[in-house]
């Protein structure tokens, strides 16, 4: 067994309905990753401040740090205070809905990154932070750390911390933070023992995802794609499945590196949501629309229960009256809409693009083969 340290943060949602479902489910998840890790690293701590999810993490063989309960939890400061007390330097680090898809093959390339004799940090999303693998990770006492872990990436490298990206898959980003996320993994069956516990337990069906997925394998279909995007995650989706796509990628780094300025089509939201929609489905077949970059006016987001109420279509429980037009808005569309936040447009794409397939057949290939030009002889 390797000396290393894994840290998961979990911090516990609120009390609505559906906080506590996406927290049950991060917790489950968590127990999930902590039974993968134990075989690989030395030691699992969780950092959390509840005296349930401390007891629950301390049954799977965890240590628990509590932090504190008065809602103004650190993650910089809390990193910093573990590192101080384990002095541990190869480090795993985790937020509690991250790493739900990760098998045990990608926790030792984790590890042995992690082993390296000099500072590095290895970040599963370079511009907004879920997991990372840090090497030499004392150094990083020497540095103020983000108070949120998405801005982790910018932190480290403008400290002059060597910084890799991991590949742009499933496992890397798939992160659990939303209703829609969860309609995501029950759609395909993913999931530790834990997890899917939680996710059998939970009777609420996603509204319009099926009729999304079936245009997925349908070459006529365009699908428009909306939110902070990565055009390598736009490019891999595009490739495994038939359908065309079309879209507009704003917002990205929104949490990592927030700089005020609203993205454009956040205007055209903005004033008009029921046009937005019309025009939106005269122009697509269906869409995919992270909507925290589109509506979050000067950065400004209404409460999670507002958000999550939102994602399931369920205007009648958003009381902020900008989103629960757009919620109305996007549910009369009359083309399937599928709404969440960053992750419905990055680990989210690509659990879509693979459930798609199911039951079904494509007789021919989706994309020609690639063709490379003979070199010139000298």
């Amino acid at each position: 067994m390797s000396d290393v340290l894994a840290i998961v943060f979990h911090t516990p949602f609120g009390s609505s309905r559906l906080e506590r479902l996406v927290g049950q489910a991060r917790r489950a998840a968590a127990e999930d990753l902590i039974g993968r890790l134990e075989a690989s690293v030395s030691r699992v701590v969780v950092a959390t401040p509840g005296d349930e999810d401390a007891a629950a993490f301390r049954n799977v063989g965890a240590e628990v740090h509590k932090t504190t309960t008065d809602g103004s939890f650190d993650f910089g400061r809390t990193l910093a205070a573990i590192l101080r007390t384990t002095r541990a330097q190869s480090v795993l680090s985790f937020g509690s809905g991250s790493g739900a898809l990760l098998e045990k093959h990608h926790i030792q390339s984790l590890v042995e990154f992690s082993q390296q004799t000099s500072p590095a940090a290895l970040l599963n999303n370079f511009y907004s932070c879920d997991f990372v693998a840090l090497a030499y990770a004392q150094a990083l006492l020497d540095i103020r750390l983000p108070a949120v872990d998405n801005g982790l990436g910018f932190v480290l490298a403008d400290a002059g911390i060597r910084c890799f990206a991991m590949p742009r898959d499933a496992a890397s980003q798939f992160d659990i933070d939303l209703p829609t996320d969860l309609c995501l993994l029950n759609q395909g069956d993913h999931g530790g023992p834990a997890l899917r516990r939680v996710l059998d337990d939970w009777l609420m069906t996603h509204p319009t995802l099926e009729a999304l997925s079936r245009l997925l394998t349908d070459r006529s279909a365009l699908v428009e794609i909306g939110g902070r995007i990565h055009p390598g995650m736009w490019q891999a989706f595009e490739q495994a499945t038939a359908c065309r796509t079309a879209g507009f990628a704003e917002g990205r780094g929104l949490k990592g590196y927030p700089d005020g300025r609203n993205p454009l089509v956040q205007s055209l939201i903005a004033d008009d949501p029921p046009l937005f929609f019309e025009r939106l489905a005269a122009a697509a077949d269906g869409a995919i629309l992270d909507t925290r970059p589109l509506l979050a006016i000067g950065g400004v987001l209404p409460p999670p229960q507002d958000r999550f109420a939102s994602d399931l279509f369920l205007s009648s429980e958003v009381s902020d009256p900008r989103w629960r037009a757009f919620t109305k808005a996007a549910k009369q569309a009359g083309i399937p809409v599928v709404l969440g936040g960053h992750n419905l447009v990055s680990g989210g794409l690509l659990l879509l693009a693979e459930h798609c397939w199911k039951g079904r057949d494509l007789p021919r290939r989706l994309h020609p083969e690639s063709f490379r030009w003979k070199e010139e002889s000298s």
